[in-house]
This record gives structure tokens, sequence and C-alpha cells, in this order.
């Protein structure tokens, strides 16, 4: 019995090893935004509440196989990247932030997300 113990520790450990890759924060909101440009949905200096950006969050998660980011880290990660985020009180918006993409980090998504799509191929 005690055998099968350290089996399922070490298969644990392997899955763990090979899926273990983190993927940063940033890295996923380039995609986020590259993908959101590849949809035909303008982002260059328009406002946006972060709830537009939602969908595209999530379909960048999915192809990194990664976690969707929860508002305040997808925030974040936007203002790191250069974005400009506005902070809107609750009662105004259930996702309460908004959020203006200048041309810069919009090129450097979309390039971004172009190259993800051209090595998938």
């Amino acid at each position: 019995m005690k055998s099968d113990v350290s089996n399922q520790s070490a298969q644990a450990d392997l899955f763990d090893a090979k899926h273990g890759a983190t993927i940063d924060d940033e890295q996923v909101v380039l995609v986020a935004l590259g993908e959101f440009q590849m949809r035909g949905k303008e982002l260059i200096d328009r406002t946006l509440p972060i709830d537009r950006l939602r969908g595209a969050m999530r379909r960048a998660a999915e192809v990194l196989n990664t976690e969707e980011l929860p508002d305040e880290r997808f925030a974040a990660a936007l203002e790191r990247l250069g974005a400009h985020i506005k902070r809107v009180p609750i009662f105004v918006a259930k996702h309460p932030f908004r959020v203006t993409v200048g041309s810069e980090l919009a090129g450097r998504a979309a390039e971004t997300f172009e190259r993800l799509t051209a090595s998938a191929d």
C-alpha cells in the first residue's frame, strides 16, 4: 500500500512539473488585447469598461492554458504595461475599472498575438 502512495506522489510531481510553467500577467494581457483587436474591435485611445475586455481575457487564458485574471490583477497588469486605468465606484459598474490603451501598447499586443498564432500553426 505504501508503494501506491509514493507512486501517486511521484505522478503528481511529474504532472506539476509538466504543467508548472507560469505565464506572467502581462503576457496574458498582451494576448488578450491582441485578440480583442484581431476580432476587429477598436482599442486604441478609446476608454472602455474593463468588462468589454473580459471575453478577450477569458480566451487568452484558455489559449495560454492559465487562469483568467480577476479584475484587480487585470487592471494592475494593464497599468504596468502602460495603459491608463481609472477606477470607478462599485455602484457604477460591476467591474469598476475604465481602461484606455495607447497605440504603442496596442501595437505591442497585436504583435504578441500574431507571434502566438503564427507559432501555433
